[in-house]
């Protein structure tokens, strides 16, 4: 019965449109990370074997400096038979598919000092056709990507050569609009769009670091000549004091609506919103524009004065679903508090009701906080809505009860806390709920995956008279926000050993129905074998950032902060199998068919912020061929739960040794207090 039913799903998959080809970031120019590629099945998902692995050679040529801040958040385009996809240092890069040898390579010279404030990255690179061009011609066919040093370069999909027409010698340098504190202060992380022959461009800027931050400008141009087209300012400002508001996610694009939908991130300074009263519209919003003249369409407001950096972090996603009264095309975005607002495409209306409900109040001393926060009444939120300090995690009584006193200091509320000179706890943190890797949503069983973290934050608002020459807490974030009368701190509540203090699951994939509004499954995904001390490998899950890949077979791709691409059940979500990467896997993986076969690729570089090893791979798995098969060490251990098998006696003794330990710190400071007294 199941595989009549897999069988159904593939064909209804193929026969609703043409061949699929991860022509796009999110796979289709919709987002949804949905492939009607379905030869991996559950069925032969634990078979999956290593096809090949690319080295980028970041690791020898790049300085020891940039290494320790690059983050590997790629995900490869399958177009001009080719994968094309950008290093952190945005060299591009293409490989022949089948084997994972370079074809081309492009560097455009970013300078090695640059000092990048969110880090080197590069999300991934756009790919457009131009339909009036003549066959063969140069740039026909080609690549558009925003750089860390704030350019927008085009080159010849086919041979990576600039394209000569576009701007100057195939580049745009963008403006930021204000004079920059240092050159990294402005980048671009993620991969333009391009509609109507329009291309648009976000931007990212180093958080909390003044209220007069430059403003959050997104930018149009021509695709074929680099002119400029339009620019628009998501922030109504109305002589409030505040900046950026920009789109530093992904967007999507409706072709057919001439509609560009931007994501955008809350006004600086993140924490603290005395000198930008009201709601800051249209910052933390989903914004729709008319992509040939950046004229407003609709937008929504998924927080109001948003003072926890709750911004829109990822790609809204263009979907067509059953809503109960008929078919409706939609935007689904998910928010860093694990809510899902459904709206219609066409006016940004919810599509289910949203409440507004009242939030915690009493904010800082000049804080002007919103009474109330918009909250969707259909589906459930993704993650849990509130933190139970009498019930902190750890491996051993020392270090759960150092979380205990953790999660006891400061101020915490409930949802929407509000920072505080006392230090507040924020949960879900700032990073959590759904991040940049965004949602899939598959069309045919009508559901919605999301990857998903669970932790808390502390932050800290630090009184502008003691800020000068304050030295954060080992481990913690510090933002001068300067203008403000606080700087900041942020730190994740954690035990000694650096993981979480609330309990596990730290990450979780979760599968949501949408029509009948309730969650089907949710899976652990991760272990600490990568990120604990000494290896231990718990099946805690891990935070997760990056997002997940549906398949038309029924099974769901997706990486975490251990080092391993794993396959889970669409219908239970089972864990299938786990293949092991050189480092993390903290990218979106793709897929595609060549030759009859399918591929399934994840970039495994790692990920500074994280605190990962860091690497420069791209690794591609595929199913065996005639005469292949896994070796039985990895039938064996990287199987589900082989590996926890395989380390328990080792994960056994470390434990041991852990508590021994802190058995006998405790005896000596029994020891110490006796001889005082």
């Amino acid at each position: 019965m199941r595989l009549w039913i897999a069988g159904i799903a593939v064909f209804a998959a193929l026969c609703a449109g043409p061949a699929f080809a991860w022509e796009h970031w999110g796979g289709d120019a919709g987002g949804t990370r949905f492939s009607s590629h379905g030869q991996i099945t559950p069925g032969n998902a634990p078979r999956l074997i290593e096809a090949w692995t690319f080295h980028t050679g970041d690791l020898v040529a790049r300085t020891p400096q940039q290494i320790r801040r690059s983050k590997f958040e790629a995900t490869p385009l399958f177009v001009e038979d080719s994968l094309i996809f950008c290093t952190p240092f945005n060299e591009v890069i293409a490989l022949d598919p089948a084997t994972g040898r370079a074809r081309w390579r492009y560097d455009p010279g970013v300078p090695a000092d640059l000092r990048p404030g969110n880090r080197w990255v590069c999300r991934g690179v756009t790919h457009w056709r131009d339909a009036r061009a003549t066959a063969g011609a140069a740039c026909a066919s080609r690549i558009v990507m925003g750089t860390n040093d704030a350019r927008v370069v085009a080159l010849d999909a086919k041979t990576g050569q600039p394209c000569s027409d576009f701007g100057k010698a195939g580049e745009v340098k963008l403006d930021p609009g204000a004079p920059l504190e240092y050159a990294g202060e402005f980048q671009v992380t993620s991969p333009p769009v391009v509609a109507r022959d329009v291309m648009v461009v976000g931007s990212s800027f180093a958080d909390n670091r003044r209220v007069d931050a430059p403003r959050g400008i997104v930018r149009a141009f021509d695709v074929r000549t680099g002119g400029a087209r339009w620019t628009f300012d998501p922030l109504i400002r109305d002589g409030i004091e505040a900046g950026h508001a920009n789109v530093w996610a992904p967007m999507t694009v409706d072709a057919e609506r001439g509609l560009v939908f931007l994501p955008t991130s809350s006004p600086s300074p993140d924490f603290f919103g005395g000198k930008r009263p009201g709601d800051n519209k249209h910052a933390n919003s989903v914004v729709a524009l008319k992509i040939e003249t950046g004229e407003l369409a609709w937008t929504f407001q998924t927080v109001h004065h948003d003072v926890w950096d709750y911004d829109v972090p990822a790609q809204p996603t263009l979907a067509r679903i059953d809503s109960g009264t008929g078919s409706r095309d939609v935007v689904i975005q998910a928010t860093k508090m694990g809510f899902v607002f459904v709206l219609d495409r066409e006016t940004g209306q919810p599509v289910w009701p949203v409440e507004e409900r009242p939030v915690p109040q009493s904010g800082a001393p000049g804080e002007s906080l919103s009474p109330t926060q918009p909250f969707p009444t259909h589906l459930p939120s993704l993650v849990p809505q509130q933190l139970d300090r009498t019930k902190p995690f750890g491996l051993t009584f020392w270090d759960r009860d150092a979380c205990g006193e953790q999660l006891r200091m400061g101020r915490y509320d409930g949802l929407c806390t509000p920072p505080s000179t006392e230090g507040s706890v924020v949960f879900p943190m700032t990073g959590g709920g759904v991040n940049w890797g965004g949602v899939a949503y598959d069309p045919v069983r009508q559901i919605l995956i999301a990857n998903t973290s669970r932790a808390a934050h502390r932050i800290t608002l630090i009184p502008r008279a003691q800020a000068q020459n304050y030295k954060p807490p080992s481990g913690a974030d510090f933002g001068p926000q300067r203008g403000a009368p606080f700087a900041m701190t942020r730190a994740l509540v954690a035990s000694p050993f650096g993981m979480p203090c609330n309990p596990p699951p730290w990450g979780a994939m979760v599968a949501v129905d949408l029509k009948a509004g309730k969650v089907l499954w949710e899976s652990s995904v991760g272990t600490t074998e990568d990120i604990a001390p000494l290896g231990l490998a718990l099946n805690t899950g891990t935070p997760l950032v990056s997002g997940v890949l549906a398949t038309a077979g029924g099974v769901i791709f997706t990486g975490a902060m251990d080092a391993y691409l794993r396959a889970f059940d669409a219908g239970s979500g089972k864990e299938l199998w786990q293949g092991r990467l050189p480092v993390p896997g903290i990218a979106n993986p793709m897929t595609y068919m060549l030759n009859g076969e399918q591929y399934v690729v994840i970039g495994a570089g790692g990920h500074s912020e994280a605190g990962t090893s860091i690497g420069d791979s791209i690794v591609a798995f595929r199913v065996p061929r005639d005469g292949e098969a896994p070796s039985l060490w990895s039938l064996y251990v990287d199987r589900p739960g082989g590996r926890l098998r395989a380390g328990a006696i080792v994960g056994g003794v470390m434990l041991a040794t852990l508590m021994l330990t802190a058995v006998q710190i405790l005896r000596r400071r029994r020891m110490g207090r006796a001889e005082a007294r």
